[in-house]
């Protein structure tokens, strides 16, 4: 097996437990095992991420899976041509509205369709005088973005008149939902359920009921980055496989890694409240241990969100650059498949 052409590099991740594969790489050895030296950064912002990782200051980060695409059209910055090699996570995001909106709203489960949180909302909304509710998301071009406004939308409400959309870091979102400055928001565990565990929010509807099975974080690496370090990310690719592995192979596995997550550099006290890393259950059914290949096909729901953006600026989505972000090719090398 070739050399890693990098000993040491730095990968960016944002507080989220579907963090958890990189932070598992480190801390069981992983990374080592491979040849790399890997220090994790904590980013707290998508936008600060996307720049570092443009522009050089991280080799490779877990992004949202929009955001590679979103960074090779040059949607929000420069175009920086950018590869989604391997899928870190699916579902995990929920829809929380602060106490005062989710009164009389039910707790989601599996035989609850999201949508009649959306309606009782809607009801809400056509009875309210003076400003509107404030919501978050946590960037533009995300699938927490484009769940919310398919939700919103499944009532008839009114997005652009009816509700005010912002974005918010996550690990902003409870605090802002407590103090007032928002009335809801869409956004990655454990926030959504550290709201309800704190009684300042309901969670309302789940991202995987509404897109299930939907990659929702990748590795992200720009293209010039691979092409120059190829056996790097080859490594890199084996190490968070081998960690996806062992998360899968035990309970206890699980909990050591919700102890990895609950050290200071990583999530620290956001997930005290939780008391297992069993996240592929309610309320936000969030896989970190299914197939990790990446394709073209299964972007394609959030490829159809960024064509419309696109078409309102008078562009359109170029398939070949879809094909080339969500690529399997570096995925079947590292692995032989």
């Amino acid at each position: 097996m070739s050399t890693p052409e990098l000993e040491r590099l730095t990968l960016g991740f944002i507080p989220l437990l579907d963090a958890a594969l990189p932070i598992i790489a480190r801390e069981a050895g992983f990374f080592a095992d491979e040849g790399l030296e890997v220090a994790l950064s904590r980013e707290n912002a998508w936008s600060t991420l996307r720049d570092k990782v443009a522009s050089g200051l991280l080799d490779g980060a877990h992004m949202l899976s929009p955001l590679p695409l979103a960074m090779s059209l040059g949607l929000s910055r420069a175009p920086c041509e950018t590869l989604a090699p391997f899928i870190l996570g699916r579902g995990g995001n929920t829809i929380v509205l602060s106490r005062r909106w989710s009164e009389d709203m039910d707790d989601i489960g599996e035989d609850r369709d999201p949508r009649d949180n959306a309606r009782r909302f809607a009801a809400r909304l056509h009875d309210h005088r003076g400003d509107p509710p404030r919501l978050a998301m946590v960037y533009p071009y995300s699938c927490q973005h484009y769940q919310l406004r398919e939700w919103l939308a499944s009532a008839d409400i009114d997005i652009d008149r009816q509700v005010a959309l912002g974005a918010l870091p996550p690990p902003r979102m409870v605090e802002a939902l407590e103090s007032g400055e928002i009335d809801g928001f869409c956004v990655g565990e454990p926030w959504g359920s550290l709201a309800r565990h704190r009684d300042v929010g309901r969670i309302v509807a789940s991202g995987a009921q509404l897109w299930p099975a939907h990659p929702e974080k990748v590795l992200g690496v720009t293209a010039s980055w691979a092409l120059r370090y190829p056996t790097t990310l080859a490594a890199m690719i084996r190490a968070l496989h081998k960690a996806s592995q062992w998360l899968d192979a035990s309970p206890e596995h699980a909990r050591r890694a919700l102890g990895w997550l609950a050290l200071p550099p990583y999530l620290d006290r956001s997930v005290e409240h939780l008391e297992t890393l069993a996240p592929d259950a309610p309320p936000a059914w969030q896989s970190l241990v299914v197939d990790p290949r990446p394709t073209a096909e299964i972007m394609s729901h959030v490829a159809e969100h960024l064509d419309q953006h696109m078409r309102e600026s008078g562009r359109v989505l170029d398939m070949r650059t879809l094909s080339t972000c969500y690529s399997p090719a570096h995925f079947d090398a590292a692995t032989h498949q």
